[in-house]
């Protein structure tokens, strides 16, 4: 068994879903058939900052997998930066240090990592939003684990301004799930789990 640990905030609940699925159950939902040996695991704090992120994660982690079989099985843990740290004007060096912290503590317990930036939120917010972006993937190059850019493809895209204007608390609908779900599984998403790409997309 592999255990795959989604750690994030509501959007990695799913939050606001009509469907209840988020981007991640879609996600996981089109990887099993290709990869029946994953468990999934998500891990979510609505509303939290990188540093409480950073704080929590692997103490959550470890204890699903404190098993004496599970010592040795591959793990692997996806942040997804939420916009936290724009809402609660959290400063750009504190979310960089937060990042290194998450992802060195994460590599140091043996767990392969992907990160995954903040989508758009209220248009108010994008600004800095996209600047966050910018620190998310700058992190990310830094130590070599591959990235999922959500602000910029999904700043342009009409489907993701219409669930923004008609759902709450900047939530996304069930198409912005679903274009979430998109964007993850056609970037490092398959290669990073070891699963063929060409094969998993053309069958999903």
């Amino acid at each position: 068994m592999r255990n795959v640990f989604f750690v994030g905030d509501e959007l990695v609940a799913g939050h606001g879903d009509p469907k209840a699925l988020g981007w991640t159950g879609r996600v996981a939902a089109r990887t099993l058939p290709h990869a029946t040996d994953l468990a999934f695991h998500t891990l979510a704090v609505p509303g939290e900052t990188t540093g409480e992120m950073t704080s929590r994660w692997d103490d959550e982690a470890l204890r699903r997998i404190a098993r004496p079989e599970a010592a040795d099985q591959p793990r692997y843990a996806l942040f997804a930066v939420g916009r936290g740290d724009v809402t609660r004007s959290v400063s750009t060096t504190m979310t960089r240090l937060n990042l290194a912290n998450a992802l060195d503590r994460a590599a140091g317990l043996g767990f392969a990592t992907l990160l995954v930036g903040p989508p758009p939120g209220r248009k108010e917010d994008n600004q800095k939003i996209s600047e966050l972006a910018a620190v998310c993937e700058e992190s990310a190059a830094r130590r070599g684990v591959p990235y999922v850019d959500m602000y910029g493809p999904l700043a342009r895209h009409d489907q993701w301004a219409a669930d923004m204007d008609t759902g709450h608390e900047s939530l996304p609908l069930q198409a912005g799930y679903g274009l979430m779900a998109w964007l993850v599984l056609h970037s490092r998403w398959h290669a990073w789990l070891g699963i063929d790409d060409a094969e998993a997309l053309n069958n999903s």
